[in-house]
């Protein structure tokens, strides 16, 4: 499959000389390291830029612009005219283009506030863009190369939280078990709730660990057929009619499975489709499962039985992205069609608001905890922030360059975090909800 890359920025900067680690870290490269909870730092991270950086013209990405013979301006022109989008599907998008909502640009409702190169996101597969998540406003975790890591952006410091180039036996094996040892896992896909990480391979594997024990609870490949294996995503939620953990997966062999997250992750239940399933979003109250995958088509299904309930029309290729307003009401699409589509659970018939990304598909969307806001990402470059109480009207557009590897939003929705996958200037980036208060980012 195709992957584009911005061969035109793979410019080293002499900075990248000055980074010193320790010789027992690894760095998220996939190689041993003497210890799995290593830190590294770096001794001059001259390569990081904060709010005052850029407010006296440092780029947000630290790009040097000044060292190229072309401007940021020309740069983004060229990749507007010559970025082709994805597609698996051969359609016209002028006519989606005429029933997209026009939306008023120029908002600010998240600052800059960091951008760090010390972590740097990777991306597995380039159609899955869940690759990040964050815990609170100062903690988020992220894939670099073969290591989970996770970032402090008080202490400006990462941590390998789990090395999954290592073989990886889990704890929790008992008689009848279907856990087995797995290892060099090219982690495609992970999603994080109460100290529960889960993870899914590029071969069809399952990762779970707790972020506050050692070693990894349970692992196991879901499927021996390698050619369909890949876990395009992971979920954790709560069961709607017991209300314990549980843990979903959608793979590329048409399977959804449900494992018991509370116990041995024993699996509870399996339920087919049509179609390679790619994305699944379960409902706030646990009761609807949005299905996505190799269809035009998407599934909204009962999570306790898979019956499916309705099916949304409208996108014209395959999805991979979706998320449920805090309401429960309110589902978001992504899709390679370019356009993220809104639908009413109440009235699934046809979708309520479509809109449209600057030059690629919709990979990723995430709601606001408070349900004021929905970000969306594209493949790269954009990154979109609608105010969903002005019906998706406002949007704040942020301009970066790279593959968007994962966005996420804090619980607290005071931080914003967009991982960018590049060659060289490959970063993590914090923005802060605006409050006016920007005075206080010269005290770091």
């Amino acid at each position: 499959m195709e992957q584009f890359h911005t061969y035109e920025l793979q410019y080293v900067d002499e900075e990248f000389s000055d980074f010193e680690t320790d010789d027992d870290v690894s760095l998220g490269t996939g190689t041993d390291s003497t210890d799995d909870d290593a830190d590294f730092r770096v001794t001059k991270p001259k390569t990081d830029t904060s709010a005052s950086d850029v407010r006296n013209g440092k780029d947000i990405q630290g790009i040097p612009w000044e060292k190229f013979n072309f401007t940021r301006d020309k740069y983004r022109e060229s990749r507007l005219k010559q970025y082709k989008n994805f597609e698996n599907l051969s359609s016209s998008l002028e006519i989606l283009e005429k029933n997209c909502k026009q939306v008023e640009k120029g908002h600010n409702f998240y600052d800059f506030q960091f951008n760090t190169r010390l972590v740097r996101s990777t991306i597995a597969h380039f159609q899955l863009r869940n690759l990040l998540w964050s815990t609170s406003k100062h903690d988020v975790y992220l894939m670099q190369n073969y290591s989970m890591m996770h970032w402090s952006s008080v202490k400006k410091k990462g941590t390998e939280v789990l090395n999954a180039a290592k073989p990886i036996t889990p704890t929790l094996n008992y008689p009848g078990s279907s856990a087995q040892s797995v290892s060099r896992v090219q982690i495609s896909c992970f999603s994080l709730k109460d100290n529960l990480i889960v993870a899914g391979g590029f071969q069809g594997e399952i990762i779970c660990k707790y972020i506050n024990r050692p070693g990894v609870a349970f692992c196991t490949k879901l499927s021996s057929n390698d050619e369909n294996a890949i876990t395009n995503a992971v979920e954790i939620y709560c069961d709607a009619a017991s209300g314990a953990m549980r843990v979903m997966t959608a793979n590329n062999d048409a399977q959804v499975r449900v494992f018991d997250a509370v116990n041995n992750f024993t699996c509870l239940n399996r339920f087919s489709f049509p179609w390679s399933v790619n994305n699944t979003s379960v409902s706030p109250n646990g009761r609807m499962l949005a299905v996505l995958g190799d269809s035009a088509d998407c599934l909204i299904s009962d999570t306790q039985s898979g019956k499916v309930l309705s099916t949304l029309k409208g996108h014209v290729d395959y999805s991979f992205a979706s998320g449920w307003h805090p309401n429960g009401w309110i589902l978001a699409t992504g899709n390679q069609d370019k356009t993220c589509r809104l639908w009413d659970m109440r009235k699934p018939s046809e979708s309520v608001v479509v809109l449209k990304g600057r030059m690629g598909a919709i990979r990723s969307i995430r709601f606001s905890a408070d349900g004021q806001f929905m970000c969306m990402a594209e493949a790269a470059d954009f990154v979109h922030v609608f105010d969903t109480q002005s019906g998706y009207g406002k949007v704040q557009e942020m301009d970066l360059f790279g593959e968007i590897a994962g966005i996420s939003f804090s619980p607290d929705t005071e931080a914003l975090f967009v991982g960018v996958a590049e060659r060289t200037y490959g970063s993590l980036l914090e923005f802060n909800r605006s409050r006016y208060t920007h005075y206080l980012d010269c005290l770091f």
